[in-house]
């Protein structure tokens, strides 16, 4: 799935603004709107999956979604088509999110977990990387032909689907006559404090980075030719992959306060290179990716720590809800500063957002006491 979305998003931004006028405030509204939906729905299909019992369906549903989405960026003739097209995409998304993050962790032992999804991330992101390198290779093939390569992305979405439905399992979990509501005073009170802080210090990590369709219209503005504009996920991306898998089983020895933070000093890094230009744009974009791997692993780990095995898939609803509150607002407000101030000015400005984050990050004593994996039994699996 990842090869079929980012084939279109390494290319949208700028079939956006050249091929249907739109601007930089119009980008960051499709984009952060679509995120935003996205990681708001997680929070009812996480819940249902916990009601229910049952991750796979949900999972198949969203990914079902994700494929149905792709054929109307190809016929996309004005930026609301667009924005429809990505709607659909991200609700998607949002529905098997949440179902497939607490599969991760009924199927992975509490010992391994962050090398389990730093695992994901890793092989998400090659997906990730390889799309947009077969754009690149397409958009040279035939002649910067934006709708003909968006088609293309429905083969690897259907072959997403077809994967799931034959080849991965659901663990068995126990059978009760009756699952209380997720939502109940009860039951919400099980998500402990230790939650709560992690909930808010992703808010702060999302804030501080705004959506990467704007990496790619920095490297355009740049001088990078539009052919050639999947390079920047490219480079991202590899970034991102060759360094989520280690940098996941560093999250289940060491100290989350110490990675957490080295990773808002990447995105520093990664701001203030795309804000000087130049050679430093594609440092930036390599720093992004580092960015990428050094959190979204671990805050996914924390989740999975601090929430009860029966409300997994509540908590990283809820989790998600409230960072696609804070990516809307991010990248509502980086299109906003682009188009009134300039790009340099857009990423300096989330340099001084990270560095806010650090203060809120080494502010609360919580951090520098790391918490015990949840003890649990799994039953084995094939």
């Amino acid at each position: 799935m990842d090869v079929s979305s980012e084939m279109i998003h390494s290319l949208l931004p700028v079939f956006l603004v050249t091929g249907l006028g739109a601007s930089a405030l119009t980008v960051g509204v499709i984009d952060g709107a679509a995120e935003a939906l996205a990681l708001g729905v997680k929070v009812f299909s996480g819940l249902l999956s916990d009601l229910w019992g049952k991750r796979k369906p949900l999972a198949l549903w969203g990914y079902g979604l994700g494929a149905i989405s792709k054929p109307l960026f190809a016929l996309a003739s004005t930026s609301s088509w667009v924005l429809t097209a990505r709607l659909v995409d991200r609700l998607g998304k949002g529905i098997r999110g949440a179902p497939r993050d607490a599969m991760v962790a009924d199927l992975a032992p509490a010992a391994v977990r962050g090398a389990a999804y730093g695992l994901r991330q890793a092989l998400d992101t090659v997906g990730a990387f390889l799309g947009p390198v077969l754009a690149l290779g397409l958009m040279v093939l035939w002649d910067n032909d934006f709708r003909a390569i968006f088609g293309v992305a429905i083969v690897p979405g259907l072959g997403a689907v077809l994967l799931l439905f034959f080849c991965v399992r659901e663990p068995e979990r126990p059978k009760v006559a009756h699952r209380p509501n997720p939502l109940a005073g009860a039951q919400l009170k099980q998500l402990s404090r230790p939650y709560w802080w992690v909930v808010g210090i992703g808010v702060l990590f999302t804030l501080a980075r705004f959506s990467e369709a704007f990496l790619v219209l920095r490297a355009v503005q740049g001088g990078l030719r539009i052919t050639f504009a999947p390079l920047v996920m490219i480079g991202m991306n590899l970034a991102f992959a060759l360094t989520a898998y280690p940098f996941g089983k560093l999250a289940d020895r060491y100290s989350s306060t110490l990675l957490l933070a080295a990773g808002l000093f990447a995105l520093v890094a990664a701001d203030l290179g795309l804000a000087y230009g130049d050679v430093w744009i594609w440092l930036g974009i390599l720093f992004w990716g580092l960015h990428l791997a050094l959190t979204q692993g671990l805050l996914a780990k924390l989740v999975a720590d601090a929430a009860p095995e029966d409300l997994r898939g509540t908590a990283f609803g809820f989790f998600n809800l409230l960072s696609g509150m804070a990516m809307l607002a991010a990248s509502v407000c980086a299109g906003w500063l682009w188009d009134r101030f300039g790009a340099e000015q857009t990423f300096l400005a989330g340099a001084g957002f990270c560095l806010l984050a650090l203060a809120a990050l080494f502010a609360r004593g919580y951090w520098g006491q790391e918490q015990r994996p949840i003890q649990e039994s799994y039953p084995s699996t094939p």
